[in-house]
């Protein structure tokens, strides 16, 4: 970057569970600036992950977090262009990105699920997640597979 790096936001913890984890979830979920909306959503899935998961003794948002760590990927692939050829280069993934990562493919592939509403979809998402399945899951075993699969040019690494 040319300019100064820009200043990190804090953000304020949600007000049913006081984690700023899942405020920043709700960011990434909210569309058109309806943060309520997007905190309904939010607990109506959490509550029906509770409801759905009553014989699991973990509370419903630890079954969340785990979902969340579940697609969260270690390595990813970057282009770099070497000597007129372009390679997929195995890079680790910045802790930031990891979170950030997980977070927006949880919510596409619960967008593109389907079911009646967001709600439903999310919780759906995230039991999915939850048990090492479901779209998101695979994306990261996906994103695993390439960067193995490219290992060979790891002495790219920029």
């Amino acid at each position: 970057m040319r300019k100064s790096k820009p200043k990190k936001r804090i953000l304020l913890p949600d007000p049913k569970f006081h984690d700023i984890e899942v405020t920043r979830f709700v960011n990434n979920l909210m569309l058109q600036g309806k943060k309520s909306i997007a905190y309904s959503i939010f607990y109506d899935a959490i509550d029906i992950v509770g409801e759905k998961m009553k014989d699991s003794d973990q509370a419903p948002l630890d079954i969340w977090k785990k979902a969340l760590e579940n697609v969260t990927p270690q390595v990813e692939v970057k282009s770099r262009r070497v000597g007129g050829a372009n390679f997929q280069v195995p890079t680790e993934v910045r802790p930031e990105r990891k979170v950030s990562l997980s977070m927006k493919n949880m919510i596409l592939y619960s967008r593109k699920r389907a079911g009646h509403s967001m709600a439903e979809k999310l919780a759906a998402e995230i039991m999915a997640a939850y048990n090492n399945e479901g779209a998101a899951f695979k994306r990261k075993e996906e994103m695993h597979r390439m960067a193995e699969a490219n290992k060979a040019f790891a002495h790219f690494r920029f």
